[in-house]
Order: structure tokens, then C-alpha cells, then sequence
């Protein structure tokens, strides 16, 4: 998050800030699209899925993995990529838990 003071902000918020980022990118939906339909996968599969160069998706593998959304089993030369099913019921909670928590306002 920069150079802000996070040290300011509750466990959920950096949680869910870690999450959205990672969620940020269109490539990344696309990734996580194709492992829940693949159920695993490697990461040839996935650069032959999208328009993208092999160190760019690495790149965006890593950023899901680092957000905790997805885990890497190395096998042999390759790794084969899953979501993470335990840190994708806390990502979908604290999302969730966000939206839910807007009951409506007469505003503006």
C-alpha cells in the first residue's frame, strides 16, 4: 500500500484491500475464471488460453498467489495451479461482509 500508515487500519481492511487489488485486473479474473473451470491447471494452459506472454501471466499467477486466491504445487519442471479453497471462503466473506453491510440511505 505505499508509502500509508497501515498500521492504522483493522486486519480487515488490508485483507480486503489485498484481495480487490488482486482482483484488479481483467487478466487475473480470466485466470481465476479458468481454474474454476479447469479445477487445476498449468500455467502453459494458461498462456495458451489467454492473449498474454508466458512472464506475464507468471506475473499475474504471483500476484494471486501473494493475495492468497489461488496455491502452487510444483510437478517436476511445471507448476500446477488450484484456488486456494480455504483463503477463496475468507476472500468471498470479507467481500461479501462489505456489500452486505450497505442497508440503503436516502442520499444525494
Amino acid at each position: 500500500m505505499g508509502l500509508t500508515k497501515t498500521e492504522d487500519f483493522k486486519k480487515t481492511h488490508l485483507d480486503l484491500a489485498a484481495v480487490t487489488k488482486a482482483l484488479g485486473h481483467p487478466a487475473r479474473i480470466a485466470i481465476l475464471q479458468f481454474l474454476i473451470k479447469s479445477k487445476s491447471c498449468i500455467c502453459g494452459d494458461i498462456v495458451e488460453e489467454l492473449p498474454l506472454s508466458q512472464s506475464t501471466v507468471s506475473q499475474h499467477l504471483k500476484e494471486l498467489k501473494n493475495a492468497g486466491l489461488i496455491k502452487g504445487n510444483i510437478d517436476g519442471p511445471s507448476v500446477c495451479y488450484c484456488i486456494d479453497e480455504k483463503n477463496w471462503a475468507k476472500a468471498a466473506k470479507l467481500v461479501a461482509d462489505l456489500f452486505d453491510s450497505y442497508k440503503g440511505q436516502d442520499c444525494c
